[in-house]
């Protein structure tokens, strides 16, 4: 028997969660609706879904705050998170990405472009992984205990980011594609910008400290991990 998806969209605005509501239901998806933070939990509490649509601007709890708690349980940091919000500026796409959101909508979207992005994340193949160690000169990274070491001192890295690091690490002195990367490291068919993959090599440097020139910018193609960067 096939299992109907659930979609829970976390929206205070009933005319645009019944908008969504109603196109997911015409596509074969059954939508939830939770009208603040509270709702949303106790919905998560009973059932998972398959998809979460999170508004930014929610009364009481903002988008941003639960996306980082979600992300953090270990029930629940698994579900796709649709960041759906007015706010287009980089710094909050940046920050929707850094709160653990997999994609970022601005309104006013098109109900296709939106079932289009929910179908994409809900159709990913796994990506590669493995377990293990990985070292290059000073840089540890340690898969199954998910921990990054510089000269012996741990470095706090994000989720995303350490996917991103250990694939690197795994295939370095290679030239990677932004698009290759979307592929490898959160998975095929992805309906997300590869601008995405910048602002993770950003945050990624950033969480590396003076290990951070070790990723390389090859312009015009993408990106590459090296032992030995160029000053």
């Amino acid at each position: 028997m096939r299992t109907i998806p659930r979609i829970l969209i976390v929206e205070d605005e009933p005319a645009i969660a019944e908008l969504i509501a109603v196109n997911l239901r015409h596509n074969g998806f059954q939508p939830m609706w939770a009208i603040d933070a509270e709702t949303a939990q106790r919905e998560l509490d009973e059932i998972l879904p398959d998809v979460i649509l999170l508004d930014w601007m929610l009364p009481g709890e903002s988008g941003l705050t639960l996306a980082r708690k979600w992300r953090a349980s270990a029930r629940t940091k698994a579900v796709p998170i649709l960041m759906l919000t007015a706010r287009g500026d980089e710094a909050d796409r940046v920050a929707g990405l850094d709160a653990g959101a997999d994609d970022y909508i601005v309104k006013p979207f098109s109900p296709r472009e939106l079932l289009a992005r929910i179908r994409a994340v809900l159709r990913r193949r796994v990506p590669e992984a493995s377990g293990g160690v990985v070292k290059m000169g000073d840089l540890q990274l340690d898969a199954d205990t998910h921990r990054v070491n510089l000269a012996d001192k741990p470095l706090k890295v994000g989720p995303t980011e350490f996917k991103l690091l250990h694939y690197l690490m795994r295939h370095p002195e290679r030239v990677h594609s932004r698009g290759g990367l979307l592929d490898k490291v959160w998975g095929d068919h992805v309906y997300i910008e590869e601008r995405t993959v910048d602002v993770h090599v950003k945050r990624l440097r950033e969480s590396l400290g003076e290990a951070g020139n070790m990723i390389e910018t090859v312009r015009g193609a993408g990106y590459r991990f090296t032992s030995n960067p160029s000053v």
